[in-house]
């Protein structure tokens, strides 16, 4: 079944609104954790307007907890010198690289490739050597598949955002063929497939049912969004039961 990471930047946002440590992002990983999530996932952005540095490190301490053994860490970002420095002090499982200029508020499109190809190629090989595991957020487009594999990433992680535009929709039915096309080719090339970006209660049974060898999907915006109405462990598991199908 497709893993779910549980992208904690929301919880963040709202503690950084005062002065002190609540809602603690700790708990927060400690109640997805709890409720089954197969990992977290983190965005450290340069302004630390949600996830800060030290929530990196703490995190990582939590899950070298032997009771999370076998839980994913995956690290968000865009691949200047002070992540890449992060990342080598935390050596999470998976880092996932994104093309973020430091004003965006959130992720709305993937790498360039091939055009980025020769900015990537060295820093994937540098991920590898920390023993990382590199996922590109990825347009659904033939050539930037392709040329991810080309630089050397292990998987790509699709940026559903399209989808989630069209979802109900007249171009549903063209958009979720779009990226089943695209998910075929990282199959074909040996490329692990991730997903992430506005999916939702309703539109991830559709995703999950028409691209069922997703590796993993990351949700935090609309995860944590519901549970504000059924609790945060029950979101966990209603996004899971989409992923199974349920």
């Amino acid at each position: 079944m497709t893993a779910l990471s549980v992208n904690l930047n929301k919880v963040a946002t709202l503690r950084n609104t005062r002065p002190h440590a609540e809602p603690s992002v700790l708990k927060a990983a400690r109640i997805v954790l709890e409720a089954g999530a197969a990992g977290v996932t983190v965005h450290p952005r340069p302004d630390a307007r949600h996830i800060r540095e030290q929530d990196v490190l703490d995190l990582a301490g939590l899950l070298k907890d032997p009771a999370w053994t076998g839980r994913e860490y995956n690290i968000e970002g865009y691949p200047d010198e002070r992540f890449l420095a992060l990342i080598e002090r935390v050596r999470p499982d998976q880092v996932t690289l994104v093309p973020d200029a430091p004003e965006q508020s959130t992720s709305d499109h993937g790498w360039d490739l091939p055009g980025d190809a020769e900015f990537l190629r060295p820093i994937v090989a540098r991920l590898h050597e920390l023993g990382c595991r590199v996922s590109l957020f990825a347009d659904p487009v033939a050539d930037v598949i392709a040329g991810a594999k080309a630089v050397g990433a292990d998987r790509v992680e699709l940026y559903t955002g399209p989808y989630h535009d069209a979802f109900g929709k007249p171009a549903q039915g063209s958009v979720l063929n779009t990226f089943v096309a695209a998910a075929g080719q990282a199959k074909q090339l040996g490329l692990g497939l991730n997903a992430g970006h506005d999916l939702t209660l309703d539109n991830l049974p559709t995703l999950s049912r028409a691209i069922p060898w997703i590796d993993e999907v990351s949700i935090g915006h609309h995860l944590i969004g519901d549970a504000l109405w059924m609790g945060l462990a029950a979101a966990v598991k209603a996004y899971q039961a989409c992923l199974a199908g349920e």
